[in-house]
């Protein structure tokens, strides 16, 4: 044996790290949804009892608390009058601002200290309800029970401190609008005109009565204000008024005196028509001047030029008849002189015709020049005349002027006076008007009404918060438990946090309470049970663990406990004894033996007869069991010293004889922390096997475990977890694994055959 264990080659596996959880939970990078829904569904009672709680106290919070009603009344508050009439287009504008300043003024109003103290002063004792506010539900029972209960014999006391109380609260309630300084809330509507107002109070009628109230104070209010300033506004423009029309009739009186002794009158209509005459003849000396230009020209022109190239001579027709007349005559003295001399009578008297008829155009010729002579002269006369006319025009316009500039003074300010007096006069018009109107911009769109329920507590929205805060704060408390829990919950943390192969997963079973079989025994008579497939997983782990297959001398052991490494023993022993190997197992758990109550088999001669030394041969500790290929060595009496027996070489000699008569020898030893056994027995072994219960050993203790095997260089060849609850505690491939063998069986096990069983 000790040839065959030393061939075997130890683990040279690194020694893990501790690793932190803030460590294993960030391994993953990122949020794993389907992580963070199985830990709610693992803590789910968590979550539902802190909700619980939170409800309870919301609904017994809730149901202590004195019923408040609300009531409600809306206003519309325009910013301008609602006028009949308006006087002018100013009256019909108001700016977007000017109309925001003033609503939040009329919001500030209502809620003003001194319409609440109006209201108090308007609203007496009859408008308080004479009934006392109703109490909260529990209240009422709790002073229902005080009447049935012993002692409660001074009614009249109680009376009577109830009367004062009630009169107390009547007082109290008579001066609450004026003690909170408007204690109802004022909320504008947005993008509206319309203003909402709430009042609490624990009577509802009351709640009302001060809303209505309110909103007949403040328009009252609003009418005294704006009679007011209406008021002072027409004493005002009548003292103005008064003063103007002095000043207007002084200076009326100033005009009228400097006009009779500057002896001026009309001076703007004289002034008128000299500026008109003077427009004129301005005007008949640009044209007399044009006449002038053009005569002198033309008389030029005259001087300058022959009788024959002036354009009169010209246009004349008297000279073209003339000419006409000459050229006849000419043409018949041509003709008459082929037959005539010039000295003929005949010729001569044409002769002296034509002489005639020149001289007829000389004179008219000369008339012409002598005319457009006349006409220069004239022109210029003319415009000598007018220039000196315009002359005097502009010196009597000036004279005039500077003699009408202090009366221009005393009629601008006459004017002056009097259209200020035209317009203070219309105002004061325009202003009694609106008064005899009697406008109001505030109105009540929605009068205050009784409520029929109370407006808190609202028992519903309480619960519904109170629910949300439960659920909220029991998912919080569910993380910080997980954050908090030591033990491992999945595979991957086991995976990750030990560094050694997890050669399978046993689910959690349980057995029936009138069955008294031992649930390692479930793999033999339920081969096609969950259970025995987990178990024939581990076995088939085990082959492929060693490079030579399934350790011939194989432990099992555990952190602590209660882990299931008894039963872990069991099951393997059936599984390889099943396979049809001759297969041992092995008490060597010599302090909490359960080997024989497992296997039923008798306890009273076993390994402690045949290591302490007595005339007990290896035969006769090994008894064969009900299951075929399975013999047992059980414990025997307890000893004193176990760790010394286990260390003898009668052990030694034991377990080299076992390992040639027997396929397979598997010990059950006891748990590691605080004992040696579990080492003893390891170096003793050729592989050992770590179980590991889930969500049930701290993660310390295993991590301390292996440190211990592989310290005292025992062969670890793998771990088993144990107790796998459900699968909200692993994913991916463990997830699946836990669900074909826990829920649907590969032999077609229903759900419910396994539902009852789990590993202990």
């Amino acid at each position: 044996m000790v040839e065959r264990r030393t061939s075997l080659p130890y683990p040279t596996w690194p020694m893990p790290a501790p690793m932190s959880m803030s460590e294993e939970e960030s391994d993953g990078g990122g949020i794993d949804l389907r992580r963070l829904w199985q830990i709610i569904l693992h803590r789910r009672w968590t979550i539902v009892i802190v909700t619980a709680i939170v409800v309870a106290g919301a609904l017994t919070h809730t149901l202590m608390q004195t019923p408040i009603y609300r009531a409600s009344l809306t206003l519309q508050i325009d910013t301008e009058d609602q006028k009949a009439t308006y006087i002018d287009e100013m009256d019909r504008r108001v700016s977007p601002f000017m109309g925001m300043e003033y609503l939040q003024t009329q919001y500030e109003l209502l809620r003003s200290r001194s319409l609440a103290d109006r209201l108090a002063e308007k609203m007496g004792p009859s408008d308080v309800p004479l009934a006392m506010p109703p109490t909260s539900p529990l209240r009422q029972v709790k002073s229902w029970l005080s009447a049935w209960l012993p002692g409660a014999d001074n009614d009249d006391a109680k009376k009577n401190e109830a009367a004062a109380g009630r009169s107390a609260e009547l007082s109290q309630n008579v001066e609450v609008p004026k003690r909170q300084f408007g204690g109802w809330t004022v909320t504008p509507i947005k993008n509206t005109r319309i203003v909402r107002i709430d009042y609490d109070s624990h009577d509802p009628k009351y709640a009302a009565a001060v809303l209505n109230n309110l909103a007949k104070t403040y328009i009252d209010l609003n009418l005294e204000r704006r009679y007011e300033a209406t008021t002072y506004a027409r004493n005002f423009l009548q003292e103005r008024l008064k003063q103007v029309k002095e000043k207007l009739e002084e200076s009326e009186r100033e005009l009228v005196e400097f006009s009779r002794r500057e002896q001026i009158i009309a001076v703007d209509q004289k002034e008128t028509i000299i500026a008109s005459n003077l427009t004129a003849a301005n005007a008949a000396l640009i044209d007399a001047e044009r006449k002038r230009i053009a005569a002198e020209s033309i008389s030029r022109q005259v001087q300058t030029s022959r009788d024959d190239g002036l354009s009169q001579v010209l246009d004349s027709k008297l000279i073209q008849e003339l000419k006409q007349t000459k050229a006849k005559l000419e043409a018949e003295y041509q003709q008459n002189l082929s037959d005539y001399k010039p000295g003929y009578p005949d010729m001569v008297q044409l002769r002296n015709r034509i002489s005639q008829v020149d001289i007829f155009i000389a004179k008219e010729v000369a008339n012409i020049r002598s005319s457009i002579n006349s006409q220069y002269e004239a022109a210029k006369a003319e415009e000598s005349q007018l220039r000196l006319k315009l002359e005097q025009m502009k010196q009597e316009l000036l004279a005039l002027q500077d003699r009408s500039v202090p009366l221009q003074i005393l009629r601008r300010e006459a004017d002056t006076n009097r259209q200020l007096y035209d317009g203070l006069l219309q105002r004061y018009k325009e202003v009694g008007v609106s008064a005899s109107i009697g406008s109001n911009n505030i109105s009540v769109v929605d009068s205050a009404q009784v409520p029929s329920a109370p407006y808190k507590p609202d028992l519903s929205h309480n619960l519904l918060m109170a629910l949300g805060l439960g659920v909220l704060g029991g998912i919080g408390l569910a993380f910080l438990f997980e954050r908090l829990d030591d033990t491992f919950r999945r595979p991957e943390q086991f995976e990750r946090l030990i560094d050694l192969p997890m050669l399978g997963i046993v689910p959690k079973f349980s057995v029936d309470s009138g069955d008294d079989r031992a649930i390692a025994l479930i793999g033999h008579d339920d081969p096609r049970s969950s259970f025995a497939e987990a178990y024939r997983s581990v076995r088939t782990s085990l082959q492929f663990s060693t490079a030579s297959g399934v350790p011939r001398l194989l432990t099992v052991t555990s952190a602590m406990p209660g882990e299931g490494k008894s039963s872990t023993a069991v099951s393997l022993a059936i599984q390889f004894a099943q396979s049809g190997k001759q297969t041992l197992i092995v008490e060597a758990d010599l302090r909490k033996p359960s080997l024989h109550r497992n296997l039923k088999i008798n306890n009273q001669v076993g390994l402690t007869n045949y290591l302490a030394g007595g005339a007990v041969h290896p035969v006769d500790i090994s008894f064969p069991t009900h299951i075929p290929n399975l013999f047992a060595v059980p414990s025997g009496p307890m000893p004193p010293n176990p760790a010394e027996l286990l260390a003898s070489p009668r052990m030694i000699e034991l377990l080299a004889l076992a390992a040639e008569k027997f396929d397979q020898v598997i010990l059950d030893s006891p748990p590691l922390l605080g004992l040696a056994d579990a080492l003893i027995i390891g170096n003793l072994c050729d592989g050992t096997l770590l179980t590991v219960a889930m969500g049930s050993t701290p993660r310390s203790y295993v991590q301390s475990a292996v440190k211990r095997l592989r310290s005292a260089r025992v062969p670890l060849v793998g771990a088993v977890l144990t107790k796998m609850d459900s699968p909200s505690g692993s994913s991916g491939y463990y997830q699946s694994y836990y669900y074909y063998y826990q829920r649907t069986g590969y032999y077609g096990d229903s759900p419910a055959a396994d539902s009852n069983k789990a590993l202990a």
